[in-house]
């Protein structure tokens, strides 16, 4: 009998550790950021919109912030140049914009340099009279991101960028609906 109360012990031993090693995901902030982009301004996005979101800790505070990307074109949420990104921020049981980054593509990454408190962003620019793609990388003012990755806020990178991608090339997304 102790054998096997030991032998039970050691096995939600090392299924506790799996546990703590790898988070599963929360299906409550999933569905919190959907809410949030069915609702209120954003409730005139296409039907068949779909999605993809991406949680990270941009402030290294311990609270992950929502970078959001829509992967179809519908809903107007993308042009030629590519598609409307949002960086949310926790809000109570919601979210609230920090940041509308129009014209990106992915990859989306977070990179390792800050400003101001936050984590420095890059997006792929193309199309939209663009003729050579390149990344940019987005530095976060106190207050946001900048609105387009071609705007003067906005730096051009040069060779390969490094960073934890957010948003892969090719992301699939979930329905809006």
């Amino acid at each position: 009998m102790t054998v096997v109360v030991l032998a039970a012990e050691i096995v939600l031993s090392v299924v506790a550790c799996f546990a703590q090693a790898k988070p599963l995901p929360s299906t409550t902030r999933e569905a919190s950021v959907r809410r949030f982009l069915q609702e209120g301004e954003n409730s005139d996005v296409g039907k068949t919109t779909r999605y993809f979101t991406a949680f990270v800790d941009l402030k290294d505070d311990g609270k992950q912030e929502a970078i959001v990307y829509p992967t179809d074109s519908t809903g107007g949420w993308c042009g030629s140049a590519g598609c409307t990104t949002l960086v949310l921020v926790p809000n109570n049981s919601s979210y609230k914009i920090v940041s509308r980054i129009v014209t990106t593509r992915p990859p989306i990454r977070v990179l390792v340099t800050k400003s101001n408190g936050w984590h420095d962003l890059s997006v792929r620019v193309q199309g939209g009279g663009i003729l050579r793609a390149y990344e940019a990388k987005l530095s976060f003012n106190g207050k946001s991101y900048p609105f387009s990755p071609s705007s003067p806020r906005a730096q051009r990178l040069v060779g390969k960028v490094a960073g934890q991608v957010l948003v892969p090339l090719g992301a699939e997304g979930t329905p809006l609906y």
